[in-house]
């Protein structure tokens, strides 16, 4: 059987890679430690009651409320199911990767087709509030003055990137909507949800004991991708491919009028958006620039962010292909959208940057954090939910105008 080009090329990039850490065997110890250390102390607490409660909710039918109330909103708007609001408002909480795993998870369950399911993992998973306007705009720029503009420049772009694959592959490969009967919109919602959740039929413990069993199996899948991916920067960093490859990206930012000094942040950010947002905030440019490559590394999220988004989607039948040019559509939005957002609202740089990088939050500030992840979903549960409202009331308007 002949093997394809790319597979010759995976094999040469894993020997290289074996051969890189038994050269390097500090580094990719210490880029190890590093690794698992960002997982259990940030990652493992921030994301695990968000994967237990998205599951509950699922399984108690709330999803199905969601795909009923939203349908006239969800529909024509990003040619998505209603059900598409759940993951929409989940990955606004929590960050990457919930929205790919919510999405996964209703693949299976038949809840969405191939295409409405790569369409709404492309801009659903999104970064969270928090990292944006805590982490990058406080802990690595020093000044929450430019939370507006990432967070902005993030979501918009999230947004043009729902409207845009709103027209791929047009109403092909449909899901049948939930929205069947007659009667009050929300009466139908309720109907639907216990509905749902007697053909689910589990009790809840049984269904409190799956969420965890599956959401700790997640979370040590996404972690292994984390050290290894934190390995890999390492080692081609000490090794100097790193380097090498920087006059690549010399070519993208003397056209845009960017700092050359931002190169680092962007071969940084190919790998992992924390390193590179990081390596944007210390860079000796414009604090314009900077914000611009830091909302688009945001955007594109790193190839950390995409293997834990492969691993996820295996055994569903979706395709990695159009998540990843979609990231691409969301970088490059993200990034011209914070410039509008800088144009038409100026930020001032600090008078005096950080002395130290930005380090994991430790054990007080994640309550913090959850409380404001469960805040931030309620946000976008209803705002969506009144958008659908008024969707519903200006198209019963029409309807009886037309009588």
């Amino acid at each position: 059987m002949r093997q394809s080009p790319l597979t010759h090329l995976l094999v040469a990039a894993v020997v290289g890679l074996v051969v890189a850490m038994v050269v390097y065997p500090e580094t990719a110890f210490a880029a190890a430690v590093a690794g698992l250390k960002v997982w259990w102390d940030v990652v493992f607490p921030a994301l695990l009651p968000f994967f237990i409660g998205a599951q509950i909710l699922m399984a108690l039918g709330v999803v199905h409320f969601m795909g009923v109330l939203m349908e006239p909103f969800m529909r024509p708007l990003f040619n998505v199911p209603g059900t598409g609001a759940f993951v929409v408002a989940v990955g606004l909480a929590s960050g990457y990767p919930l929205g790919a795993v919510i999405t996964a998870r209703m693949r299976q369950q038949g809840l969405l087709s191939k295409t409405e399911a790569e369409r709404l993992m492309s801009f659903s998973n999104t970064a969270d509030p928090l990292f944006m306007a805590g982490a990058v705009a406080v802990g690595m720029f020093g000044t929450a003055a430019v939370a507006g503009p990432i967070m902005a420049g993030h979501y918009l772009g999230a947004l043009a990137t729902g409207l845009a694959l709103r027209f791929w592959r047009g109403g092909s490969d449909r899901s049948e909507a939930l929205a069947g009967e007659e009667g009050w919109l929300l009466a139908r919602a309720w109907r639907a949800m216990v509905r749902a959740r007697q053909e689910d039929g589990r009790p809840f413990g049984q269904v409190l004991g799956d969420a965890v069993r599956d959401s700790i199996n997640t979370l040590l899948l996404v972690g292994g991708l984390i050290i290894l991916m934190s390995v890999v920067i390492q080692v081609l960093d000490r090794a100097g491919i790193l380097a090498a490859v920087g006059g690549l990206f010399l070519l993208v930012l003397h056209p845009l009028g960017l700092d050359p000094s931002l190169t680092r942040s962007l071969i940084s950010g190919l790998f992992e958006l924390t390193l590179g947002t990081q390596a944007a905030a210390q860079a000796p440019a414009p604090l314009f620039d900077r914000l611009v490559i830091a909302g688009a590394v945001i955007a594109w999220s790193g190839l950390s962010v995409h293997a834990q988004v492969a691993a996820i989607i295996q055994g569903t039948g979706l395709s990695i292909g159009p998540y990843i040019a979609a990231r691409a559509f969301h970088a490059v939005a993200a990034g011209a959208l914070t410039a509008l957002w800088l144009a038409w609202f100026p930020v001032a740089a600090p008078a005096f940057l950080p002395a130290l990088a930005w380090a994991a939050p430790g054990p007080l500030p994640w309550l913090g954090r959850l409380l404001a992840g469960a805040f931030h979903f309620l946000v976008a549960v209803g705002g969506l939910a009144a958008l659908a409202a008024v969707t519903q009331l200006l198209r019963a308007r029409t309807v009886s105008g037309q009588r």
